[in-house]
């Protein structure tokens, strides 16, 4: 509640947050507007005040009209994507993967019928794959290979 401080209250107050909006925006718009509404005499003031009154009690779906309000900027002020951990959700970058392969004919002949044919995998100039320490020890191998 506004408008009360100490034993002093305004007229007919305290007032709401709502109220204090519609009687400042309502007087505003009927002094600016003065012109059209004149010739209806003091109706346009009594539908003003009786506004004031209205909206003492106002909520919209439970909440203040100020917080509702504010739940609607927000909403329309998000990001579209919306967000994740705080922050806003976007697509990550596209990584390309580049492999090669190569695929040899198997034996003519299989021992076993049931014989599974594996691929050969190229890598580049170095044949070998797995980890660091199987890559090393195959160039090692291939330049002690070429010293004897």
């Amino acid at each position: 509640m506004l408008g009360k401080l100490g034993d002093w209250t305004i007229w007919f107050g305290p007032y709401t947050p709502a109220q204090l909006v519609v009687l400042g925006g309502g007087a505003f718009a009927l002094i600016k507007t003065y012109a059209w509404w004149s010739w209806a005499g003091p109706v346009p003031v009594v539908l003003w005040l009786g506004g004031v009154w209205a909206v003492r009690g106002a909520q919209i779906a439970g909440q203040n009209p100020f917080t509702a309000l504010l739940g609607v900027v927000t909403l329309l002020l998000r990001h579209p994507a919306g967000r994740i951990g705080g922050r806003v959700a976007r697509d990550r970058q596209p990584s390309h993967l580049r492999g090669r392969f190569v695929i040899e004919p198997g034996p003519e002949e299989p021992s076993d019928p049931r014989a599974v044919v594996i691929a050969a995998v190229s890598a580049g100039p170095r044949a070998a794959a797995g980890s660091g320490l199987s890559r090393l020890l195959a160039d090692t191998a291939g330049v002690m290979g070429r010293a004897a």
